[in-house]
């Protein structure tokens, strides 16, 4: 038991003694041991907020307008929401993938579950200046909604299930 205790504080000191070694006098890492002075840590920049990033594990490319996001075969389908005096503004965003270029020739329904139960369809409308599909859900009831996509693209059918809470 106190072979234990000993050999455990000895591992450690150890440990410590090597993270404090392999820092300088400011505690970040060296890219040269003989000179603690030196350090090779890049300044840290604040993150900027950019609507691209690295392939995701599907590799498709991450674009987001800040919605709910599904990447489906080769589509990448996104519902943004935003709260308005009267109602919720659904903002659809149909693109391909690889290059998430807006498809505005399909024919896009919303199939809305209210927080009561009640449920509505609702045809989307092409916005071209925005490059997505728009519509108005007559509604400022609070609770969790349940949204269904459906896609229609040139007789290729692709749907996407959605909730967001009121």
């Amino acid at each position: 038991m106190i072979i234990q205790k000993t050999l455990r504080s000895s591992l450690v000191a150890f440990g410590l003694v090597l993270s404090l070694g392999a820092c300088g006098s400011n505690g970040e890492p060296n890219s040269d041991p003989t000179n603690p002075e030196v350090s090779t840590v890049a300044p840290t920049t604040e993150a900027q907020t950019t609507s691209e990033s690295a392939a995701g594990g599907d590799g498709h490319a991450q674009v987001s307008q800040g919605g709910q996001v599904i990447e489906s075969g080769p589509y990448h389908l996104e519902l943004v929401t935003a709260n308005e005096p009267t109602g919720i503004h659904l903002d659809f965003f149909l693109q391909k993938s690889d290059n998430h270029e807006a498809i505005a020739d399909a024919q896009v329904r919303a199939e809305i579950q209210f927080p009561d139960g009640q449920q509505e369809s609702l045809e989307m409308t092409y916005d071209a200046d925005g490059a997505h599909y728009k519509a108005l859900l007559p509604t400022t009831a609070t609770g969790e909604y349940n949204i269904v996509i459906l896609s229609d693209i040139g007789g290729e059918k692709v749907n996407g299930r959605f909730t967001f809470t009121q």
